[in-house]
């Protein structure tokens, strides 16, 4: 076999390998950064007045109307990525709210983030902001209700047109 046969045919095989892992890995970035949310939101819940006073501290409006939202966002929207419903919706809403958490409370590793970009992945909203920012793009996967739900509909929808 040729070399340029070869590494045609690895690339192939290695996507092949790929995108069988996809909806694997994408299940467990769900159900553990969709915990983590749950978790962060159930403490917010919980301490609704201590988070209210932070928000205020940060300068964000409406911080009661915020703590109440924020908090529910976390906590259901945690839910929500762990089964998999809704999850680019869910994950856009938690990604701007990481973003705001940057923003308001790593404004400093934010704005360097070329600049020095260890601040940056050092920060504690990177790995929730990292997560959402991952279902954002690729999906919830295969093995996920709105995967399940889709492929209902699209079923449904062919079989209705048929008749």
């Amino acid at each position: 076999m040729e070399p340029k046969n070869w590494f045609v045919r690895m690339n192939e095989e290695m996507a092949h390998l790929g995108g069988w892992l996809q909806s694997p890995l994408l299940l467990v970035v769900r159900l553990y950064w969709g915990y983590s949310f749950m978790q962060t939101g159930w403490g917010k819940l919980h301490n609704l007045a201590r988070v209210t006073d932070f928000f205020t501290s940060l300068g964000i409006p409406l911080p009661g109307v915020m703590a109440h939202f924020i908090a529910g966002l976390e906590f259901f929207g945690g839910i929500l990525l762990m089964v998999g419903l809704a999850s680019r919706l869910v994950a856009l809403l938690l990604a701007g709210n990481m973003f705001v958490a940057y923003w308001t409370g790593d404004h400093a590793a934010l704005v360097n983030i070329f600049h020095d970009p260890d601040k940056f992945f050092a920060a504690d909203p990177y790995l929730f902001f990292a997560a959402s920012v991952l279902i954002l793009v690729f999906g919830s996967g295969a093995l996920s209700v709105d995967y399940l739900l889709r492929h209902h509909f699209h079923r449904s929808g062919r079989q209705a047109a048929d008749v």
